[in-house]
């Protein structure tokens, strides 16, 4: 029996916060995370996918960690035949419009996961798609009671707590339950924006990295201007958790936590009086590293 041919790439989501929106860097119009082989004559794996970041997206990244290995054995590559083994990095940027018509484009993460944003309450399509998670906990009467189960803990239903760090488990689980177009599913009514093959479920995994690492570690500022103010702070910490934060409580915790400091200047915010200019202090960023430091996700 011949041994099977794996195939190594690497494959990158790279995210920013433009406004009040997270957005992932695309290619193939929206379709595809930025990826490619990586190649022995590559120094180290993110020397490899930094090189093919800039020739997929002609975009500088700077914060860089690696996120999952996906080695599933249904992960077939088409082209090249054999087992395709994905190693999957998260990459903190700052938006910039990619050059070249259709070669790389900003996408919001909420096109492709429309029940993750919750800053206004429960999204449109949230009822119908928990309507339909029901009709699939009673489809097996021999799971029914574990399935249901499932679907509370995940979508915070029957008395369970929405936890916005559960994103990839809730994209599991529609895809389990036959929910989305890549387990097979058609019809319009089928949520969120696909992806080639099993990139949403990479790019789901980012995101539940991504909205945990925030609690803990100041990552959110490789994401902000050189200057900000404390609500666009605020804002962009909202933006990657898909929730909204008591404003009180999250100033009096980022206070505490020393990040900042103000930088002298002021700015108008739309529809309020100027407000302070903040800076992240790099002088405790090696300390912040080295112990942790929480931004606060403190629900209104």
């Amino acid at each position: 029996m011949p041994i099977g041919v794996a195939h190594a790439e690497l494959i990158a989501v790279l995210a920013a916060v433009t406004g009040d929106d997270p957005r992932v860097m695309t290619v193939s119009t929206g379709e595809a995370l930025p990826s490619g082989s990586f190649e022995m004559g590559h120094r180290t794996l993110q020397s490899g996918l930094r090189e093919w970041i800039q020739e997929q997206t002609a975009h500088p990244v700077g914060y860089l960690e690696q996120l999952y290995t996906f080695a599933d054995r249904d992960r077939q590559n088409e082209i090249l035949g054999g087992r395709t083994i994905s190693i999957s990095y998260l990459g903190l940027v700052r938006e910039h419009p990619a050059p070249g018509a259709g070669r790389a484009g900003w996408h919001s993460w909420y096109e492709y996961f429309p029940w993750e944003d919750h800053r206004k309450g429960k999204p449109p399509v949230f009822d119908a798609l928990v309507d339909r998670l029901r009709r699939w906990e009673t489809a097996d009467a021999a799971w029914q009671e574990h399935r249901k189960r499932r679907v509370a803990f995940t979508f915070g239903l029957d008395g369970a707590v929405w936890n916005e760090d559960l994103a990839l488990q809730r994209y599991e689980l529609l895809y389990e339950a036959g929910l989305v177009a890549e387990a097979g599913a058609t019809g319009a009514e089928n949520p969120g924006r696909r992806m080639f093959a099993d990139h949403r479920r990479i790019l789901a995994t980012g995101i539940a990295r991504l909205r945990a690492k925030i609690k803990y570690r100041p990552v959110v500022f490789e994401l902000m201007p050189e200057s900000f103010t404390l609500l666009q702070l605020q804002r962009s910490v909202e933006a990657l958790a898909g929730l909204t934060l008591h404003k009180p409580n999250f100033r009096r915790l980022i206070d505490q936590q020393q990040l900042i400091e103000e930088t002298g200047e002021m700015a108008s915010e739309t529809g309020g009086r100027p407000a302070k200019l903040f800076r992240y202090r790099h002088a405790v960023l090696e300390e912040r590293a080295l112990s942790g430091s929480k931004l606060p996700l403190s629900r209104a």
